[in-house]
């Protein structure tokens, strides 16, 4: 049977608001210049330590954790709360629910933070597993580990809003599938030959019909 995978940020919640604040309080905590919030949106998606070394310039390995840690603590107290449900996503995951549909969450985050996001919003029964991520570990390592454990199989469609998403796919040999209401723009998302790329969250519960990955007709 067909499994879907889904990234989390920008693809199933939006997290900008807990996110750009995290990235602050954590610059400020340790002396760096805050960014104005819309500069942010780009490391979104990309793990964390990724992104602190661009924002800073920095490729201390002891200074990059001292940020990812401010980070996370306030992002455990009050960060993962700061976020949305798409529009429609809800009743994307029961439509694919009511076909049996296998499927779980590969996130860059942790997975205890994901795990807090998805009750927030009650929705984590949808999910089979959830894979986190944390300092120095890739998503496509993360998919790996998934087939390694046989907790996913080779016919699985990876669902994310960044090309890291179907990057990880494509090398572990699985299709991926974009999305555009995240913070992915359509030239990086085509850039990766995906399946398919979906505007709008609706089309989620049409991806899998009778079993077969298919390309949407919309």
């Amino acid at each position: 049977m067909a499994q879907l995978l889904f990234d989390l940020d920008g693809t199933i919640s939006d997290p900008f608001t807990g996110i750009s604040r995290s990235i602050n309080y954590a610059l400020e905590s340790r002396g760096y210049p805050q960014q104005a919030g819309a500069s942010l949106a780009q490391y979104i998606g990309p793990p964390l330590d990724v992104s602190f070394k661009l924002i800073t310039g920095v490729n201390d390995d002891a200074e990059i954790a001292a940020l990812v840690a401010k980070y996370r603590e306030r992002y455990a107290e009050v960060g993962y709360s700061e976020n949305t449900l798409y529009p429609g996503i809800v009743e994307a995951l029961q439509m694919l629910r009511t076909q049996n549909i296998p499927m779980g969450i590969c996130t860059s985050k942790r997975a205890d933070f994901a795990d807090k996001i998805l009750n927030l919003f009650g929705i984590s029964d949808y999910f089979d597993f959830i894979s986190g991520g944390d300092i120095g570990i890739h998503k496509w390592q993360q998919i790996e580990s998934l087939l390694a454990s046989q907790s996913i199989s080779r016919q699985t469609l990876m669902i994310g809003d960044r090309a890291v998403d179907l990057q990880a796919a494509h090398i572990n040999g699985l299709n991926a599938c974009g999305v555009l209401w995240g913070y992915g723009s359509l030239g990086e998302l085509e850039a990766e030959s995906p399946s398919c790329i979906l505007t709008k969250t609706k089309e989620l519960g049409l991806l899998i019909r009778h079993d077969m990955i298919v390309q949407p007709s919309f």
